[in-house]
C-alpha cells in the first residue's frame, strides 16, 4: 500500500507540472527521494518498535500528505518546501512516540498533568509580545522566528485527560443517583470537574477568538462522554450547552458575528466583502465539476484567499472533481474507522477511549473545515489534516497517528499474549 501511494504521489507530480508548465517536473527525483525516504523509514521504525501495529495508517496519510504537497506545491513553492521539512519532522515525531511511550496505558496516571499542561498551551497565546492574531483569532505564538499554535497539541492532551476521567468514572456517569424533581439526575460532583475543564477551555478559546477549535473540543467533549455512557440524555445537554453558548458568543464576539452573518446570507453587498474568499471557492468547487479541471489546470489559487490552507478543499475540487473529493473523504473515512476498529479491541477503558477520542478528532477536524467550505457550517480556520499547509497542524497529527500505532501494536501483543496463556492453562 506504501508504494501504491508514492506511485500515486508521483504520478499526481508530474500531472501537475505537465498542467501548469507543459514539461516535467524539474525537481521530481527530488520529491520522490524526500517521499520514498521520510515514509520509508518510518515503515521501517515501525517494523522495528512496532511490527504489529496497524498496516493501513500510514499508507493513508503519506497519500493524503503527498496529495496536499502537490497541491500546495502549485501556488507556494515556499510553502511547500516548508511541508517537505515538516513531514520529515512529523516522521521523527511519530518514531519518537513509539521508542519512547511503550505503553498509552501508563499515560492514564497523568491524568490532571495533561489537563495542565493542555490549558497552561492554551493560554500561551494570550502572553503579551507572544501571542499573535492571525485572521482574527489570537492562537498562534512566536519566538523568534518559529511560530506555532498551541492548541493543536492541547486538544491531543485533551483527549488523554477526557479519557481518563471518563474511564475512571465511568458508573458514576452511567448511573442517576440524585433525584431532581422528577426526574434522577448522575451526582453533581462526578459531572462537575468536566464541566468545569470544558469551561475553562471554551472561555480560554473565546478570548482568542478562536471559535472554530471551541466547537470541535465541545463536539469532542459530548461525543467521548456519550461514548463512555451511552446515554441520550448527554446528548440532549450538550445541545443545550451549545444553542446557549452559540448565542451568548455570537451577542459577545463580532469576529463570530460576521462569520454567522456570511454563512446566512453570503451574497448580501454588506457580507459579500467579508464572504468573497466563501464565494471564489464554491465557483472553483463549481468550474471543477464531476471530474475537475484535471491537475496543474485549474486557477483556485488565482482567487481563492488562503488557497492552500483554509480553502484547499476548493483547490483540491476545482482540479480533482467531486469524485476526487469523495476519494479524499473515503481516505479521511478509512483513518477515522481505522481508529475505532483499534478502540475496539484495545483491552483497558482508558485505552478504548483514548483511540476512540483520537478517531473522533480526527473526523471532527475534517468535518468542521470541509463541512466550511460547503456551507453547511460556518467557515472555521481548522487545518484539514495531513493536506492543508501548516506545520505545527501536520506535526501533531502524526502525532495523533503515532498514538494510534502504538495502541494497535499493545492490542495485537495482548491479544497473543491471552492466546498463549489461553493454551497453556488447557
Amino acid at each position: 500500500m506504501l508504494i501504491l501511494a508514492w506511485v500515486v504521489i508521483g504520478a499526481a507530480y508530474i500531472l501537475a507540472s505537465f498542467g501548469e508548465k507543459g514539461h516535467m517536473p524539474q525537481k521530481l527525483y527530488a520529491f520522490l527521494a524526500v517521499v520514498i525516504t521520510a515514509s520509508g523509514l518510518l515503515h521501517l521504525a515501525i517494523r522495528r518498535l512496532a511490527p504489529m501495529a496497524s498496516q493501513t495508517l500510514v499508507p493513508i496519510a503519506t497519500l493524503l500528505n503527498g496529495i496536499g504537497y502537490v497541491e500546495i506545491a502549485r501556488w507556494n513553492p515556499v510553502a511547500a518546501s516548508y511541508t517537505a521539512f515538516y513531514s520529515v519532522l512529523s516522521a521523527i515525531a511519530v518514531v519518537g512516540i513509539l521508542f519512547f511511550i511503550k505503553n498509552v496505558r501508563d499515560l492514564d496516571r497523568y491524568r490532571y498533568l495533561t489537563l495542565v499542561a493542555a490549558i497552561t498551551l492554551m493560554l500561551l497565546p494570550l502572553i503579551p509580545h507572544f501571542g499573535q492574531y492571525v485572521n482574527g483569532a489570537r492562537m498562534w505564538v512566536k519566538l523568534g522566528p518559529i511560530s506555532f499554535q498551541p492548541v493543536e497539541l492541547a486538544k491531543i492532551l485533551l483527549v488523554f485527560f477526557f479519557a481518563s476521567y471518563f474511564s475512571a468514572n465511568r458508573e458514576l456517569l452511567s448511573t442517576p443517583t440524585q433525584s431532581f424533581g422528577p426526574f434522577r439526575i448522575v451526582a453533581p460532583r462526578v459531572v462537575l470537574p468536566i464541566l468545569i475543564a470544558w469551561g475553562l477551555t471554551m472561555g480560554i478559546l473565546g478570548a482568542e477568538n478562536d471559535i472554530g477549535f471551541a466547537m470541535m473540543i465541545f463536539a469532542l467533549f459530548i461525543s467521548m462522554l456519550w461514548i463512555t455512557t451511552g446515554l441520550k440524555s448527554y446528548l440532549g445537554l450538550g445541545f443545550a450547552l451549545f444553542v446557549t453558548g452559540g448565542f451568548a458568543v455570537v451577542q459577545l464576539f463580532p469576529h463570530v458575528h460576521s462569520r454567522i452573518s456570511m454563512w446566512l446570507d453570503p451574497w448580501s453587498a454588506h457580507n459579500f466583502a467579508l464572504s468573497s474568499q466563501l464565494a471564489n471557492g464554491w465557483f472553483s468547487l463549481s468550474a471543477g465539476g464531476i471530474l475537475g479541471t484535471g491537475l496543474g489546470l485549474g486557477q483556485a489559487g488565482r482567487w481563492v484567499s488562503f488557497a492552500t490552507s483554509d480553502m484547499i478543499t476548493a483547490s483540491l475540487g476545482e482540479e480533482l472533481g467531486f469524485v476526487g473529493l469523495i476519494i479524499i473523504i473515503s481516505l479521511f473515512a478509512m483513518f477515522v474507522g481505522e481508529g475505532f476498529r483499534i478502540a475496539q479491541k484495545a483491552q483497558s477503558d482508558f485505552v478504548k477511549l483514548t483511540a476512540g477520542g483520537l478517531a473522533i478528532l480526527m473526523g471532527l477536524q475534517v468535518f468542521f473545515i470541509m463541512a466550511g467550505v460547503f456551507r453547511l457550517v460556518p467557515l472555521t480556520g481548522i487545518t484539514l489534516p495531513f493536506m492543508a499547509y501548516g506545520g505545527s497542524a501536520l506535526i501533531c497529527n502524526y502525532l495523533l497517528l503515532g498514538f494510534l500505532l502504538r495502541i494497535s501494536h499493545a492490542n495485537a501483543t495482548e491479544r497473543i499474549g491471552g492466546n498463549v496463556i489461553q493454551v497453556t492453562l488447557d
